[in-house]
């Protein structure tokens, strides 16, 4: 029966949704190829703290914004949410560029740091409530697809808006140059068209059937299910819904919440891992890593669109694969092949090999995540929590992911100060190893599934171990 859903309304529901990945990339993405200049235009170049702070400054709007995106999107809807998160968008891209002052500057990356940490939780939990399960890690994973795409877009942005550097350019230059002074507000002014346009076509799309059906809004699910999959299928979406209530329909969110705490601890451990296994530090800081392998700044800006395109193209090997391999499957290869390369990585580092060899171990590293944790960790965040209290469940877990993403991004100048870039490989290769170790043992498999089969299963685990 879900093989005839109408194609063209899902997808094109899931591809709105799906913007929110799109400027959470862009947004997430962009400090990092404007930082070399807003450094000199703030005077924090010489300031590691200041610059830790400016880096970091969204990500705090991130907690925030995924602290409350859950509570509610549950009493209001996701719907609503998606739009906010769109208006925030718009308007950190506008002031971000047009603030002279640091302050104002960090302001303005706040604010588009609460819309990431908004989109980042409704975003795949959207497609999730709405997806046919046949399809739904494949549609859940275009979330991750437009955030690639998101930080490509970011990554081709700053390289072509940057002017060429000349070689033995002192900083008080490029301070002067139309880099220092004008580029890096254009890189974040880019970011109003598709921030704008998500605004306005967020307006158009449907409330998640389940989250009406919850809320004594069945007419309008049964509507939307239907423009999904026909009358049948809404019938049996409405059946399925109605028994799973029924588990925790006694319970308050938290007490419902207490009830699946192991579910809970692996949803945080999985977002946290995706942060902790240390690939995005390769997006914020591209210019340290590279400039450690050899590389000047005009060279580094092209080296990043290189890890941007690799980036897309294995979330498209992951959009083929977590549907047929499984989210498993792909958890444990991505953990497994970054220990491995990271170990490699910190060598190369260690004993002072620069060129081209780094850039393909990199360039690996990200490959392998963007096949795996980084698609996956969402498709599971949004579909291990039954129907009450996903909403609450994947803001949690959302926020542990922004609170690990914050602490990781904030650490790394002072790991890779301290004990150089191997050691701080090294230490990423570990974590990798313990994660590997940890989903072996304690990760289900949830591909084919639908949202009430993976949390009758669930409860069922946890009534077990309890």
């Amino acid at each position: 029966m879900q093989e005839n859903f109408n194609r063209q309304f899902t997808y094109f529901i899931c591809m709105v949704s799906a913007m929110g990945g799109l400027l959470f990339g862009y947004d997430w993405v962009v400090i990092g190829g404007a930082k070399p200049f807003y450094e000199l235009y703030f005077d924090i170049s010489n300031a590691p703290l200041l610059q830790g702070v400016a880096m970091s400054t969204a990500l705090v709007g991130c907690l925030c914004g995924a602290m409350c995106a859950g509570g509610i999107a549950d009493r209001y809807g996701r719907k609503p949410l998606l739009v906010a998160s769109a208006f925030l968008f718009t308007l950190s891209a506008v002031t971000t560029g047009w603030f002279n002052s640091f302050i104002g500057f960090n302001l303005a990356r706040f604010i588009g740091g609460v819309g990431i940490g908004v989109a980042s939780a409704l975003s795949p939990l959207y497609i999730a409530e709405i997806s046919p399960s046949s399809i739904r890690g494949r549609l859940v994973s275009l979330n991750q697809m437009t955030i690639v795409l998101g930080i490509l877009c970011a990554q081709i942005v700053n390289w072509q808006l940057a002017e060429p550097i000349p070689e033995g350019f002192t900083d008080q230059q490029i301070f002067a140059s139309w880099n220092g002074q004008m580029g890096w507000r254009w890189m974040f002014w880019a970011e109003t068209i598709p921030a704008a346009s998500f605004l306005i076509l967020s307006c158009f799309i449907p409330e998640s059937p389940r989250w009406q059906a919850m809320n004594k809004r069945q007419k309008e699910a049964v509507q939307t299910w239907t423009s999904i999959g026909g009358a049948d299928y809404a019938d049996e979406q409405i059946r399925n819904l109605q028994a799973s209530l029924t588990t925790v329909s006694n319970k308050s969110e938290s007490g419902a919440l207490r009830q699946l705490r192991p579910v809970l601890f692996l949803g945080i451990f999985i977002a946290v891992f995706q942060q902790w296994c240390g690939t995005n530090v390769i997006f914020n800081y591209a210019e340290e890593i590279f400039s450690a392998a050899g590389y000047s700044v005009g060279e580094v800006l092209f080296n990043i669109v290189i890890t941007g395109v690799a980036n897309v193209v294995f979330t498209i090997v992951a959009l083929n694969t977590v549907d047929r391999w499984g989210r498993r499957s792909l958890m444990l290869f991505g953990a497994g092949s970054l220990a491995v390369i990271y170990l490699l990585l910190g060598g190369c580092y260690f004993f002072q090999l620069k060129g081209m060899l780094l850039v393909i171990l990199v360039v690996l590293a990200i490959g392998c995540y963007a096949m795996s944790l980084g698609p996956v960790t969402w498709v599971l965040i949004s579909e291990l929590f039954p129907n009450r209290v996903r909403g609450l469940a994947v803001a949690i877990c959302t926020f542990a992911l922004w609170t690990a993403c914050t602490i990781l991004t904030f650490t790394f100048p002072t790991l890779n100060a301290t004990l150089g870039s191997s050691g701080t490989f090294w230490i990423y290769a570990a974590i990798c190893i313990v994660g590997f170790l940890f989903f072996l043992r304690r990760l289900p498999e949830t591909k084919g599934k639908s949202l009430e089969e993976i949390e009758k299963e669930m409860i069922q685990s946890t009534d077990t171990r309890e």
